[in-house]
């Protein structure tokens, strides 16, 4: 098992919506890029949704970024033996600092979680320590996007999905 480092939040100055995850992957580690599995398809559905056509990394990242979107992950480092969640070591979890987050990004108002685990740790070990605004957030979890979760199909993730459109530009 080897200690695993997540990468700064994906955002820009008045963000309304933050998407996250639980901590990327072999894939994303090696590439240093969100979400960069080839089968992972939440770049798929954001291009859907948000109508990005570019196929860039810095570019989809910059399309998000106008759309008010934010990304990050619950957590900051954590010890893990592969890509898979239910392999994060639990003791050795430590959060992003999202009390300081929270204090740049103060327009979110909706948070969306990318699958069951991202959830459960934020609501555990971030939510107990937010106060303000932040502690107040809307929250709602969505269908992970990741390969491993293939009981789903797409389009049954993307139509999930929508409700980061429905709900987070309120």
């Amino acid at each position: 098992m080897s200690e695993i480092r997540g990468f700064p939040p994906i955002s820009g100055p008045g963000a309304a919506i933050l998407i996250l995850g639980s901590m990327p992957g072999r894939e994303s580690l090696a590439q240093q890029r969100y979400y960069a599995h080839p089968r992972n398809v939440f770049w798929p559905i954001m291009c859907d949704l948000f109508d990005i056509r570019e196929s860039g990394y810095a570019q989809r990242v910059e399309k998000l970024v106008q759309n008010k979107v934010a990304v990050w992950d619950v957590l900051q480092t954590c010890f893990r033996s592969s890509s898979l969640d239910s392999d994060i070591d639990n003791k050795s979890i430590v959060p992003n600092d999202f009390e300081r987050f929270f204090a740049v990004q103060p327009h979110i108002g909706h948070v969306y979680f990318n699958g069951a685990k991202a959830e459960a740790v934020y609501l555990n070990r971030v939510l107990p320590n937010l106060q303000g605004f932040a502690s107040e957030l809307l929250l709602h979890r969505l269908p992970s996007t990741s390969p491993a979760h293939a009981s789903m199909s797409f389009e049954q993730k993307k139509h999930a999905w929508r409700a980061v459109l429905n709900l987070g530009l309120e």
